[in-house]
């Protein structure tokens, strides 16, 4: 019986904490896996929260509104404009719209969460080339590695000149 078995079973029968959980996975643990206590203690708190229905196993949705704070720098209009032109001959519209969800967030909504710095255009231009996710909930951005780290800057710098200005008080 392999582990991923063991577990469906007693999730399964619903004798997640009981002795039987005890007596069957020492067993099977320091028979098949040969685990020191750490680890078996380990696999107990794994069944034991699978079988807990106040764990959930949802990835949290990440908090559209969480902005990072920092001074925005202006972004020149011609490199804007070559940004604007470098998204319109790629695939982001699959993922992404301009004003609105999709499988991604809205060009808008990023550019509300981050500042315009050159740190955060090098780390969305490196997210764009080698993919990620975790940042806007469980959606996972694909890798674009034909797309050059020049390019993927402009591309940036475009996403983020569409921040809502900012009123002065």
């Amino acid at each position: 019986m392999t582990v991923r078995q063991t577990i469906r079973y007693f999730y399964a029968t619903g004798k997640g904490i009981y002795k039987g959980l005890w007596r069957s996975l020492t067993k099977f643990v320091r028979k098949q896996l040969q685990l020191d206590g750490c680890c078996f203690c380990l696999c107990i708190l794994c069944v034991v929260a699978c079988d807990n229905p106040d764990v959930g196993n949802k990835r949290k949705k990440a908090d559209p509104d969480r902005e990072i704070p920092g001074e925005n720098q202006p972004v020149p209009l011609g490199v804007a404009q070559k940004g604007e032109v470098l998204i319109a001959y790629s695939d982001c519209d699959t993922c992404h719209k301009e004003d609105e969800d999709s499988v991604g967030p809205a060009f808008k909504e990023i550019a509300e969460r981050y500042p315009v710095q050159r740190v955060y255009i090098d780390m969305l231009a490196q997210k764009v080339i080698s993919g990620g996710s975790g940042a806007w909930g469980s959606a996972v951005m694909s890798a674009h590695p034909k797309v050059s780290k020049a390019e993927a800057k402009l591309m940036v710098s475009y996403i983020l000149s569409l921040k809502e200005p900012q009123d002065s008080p």
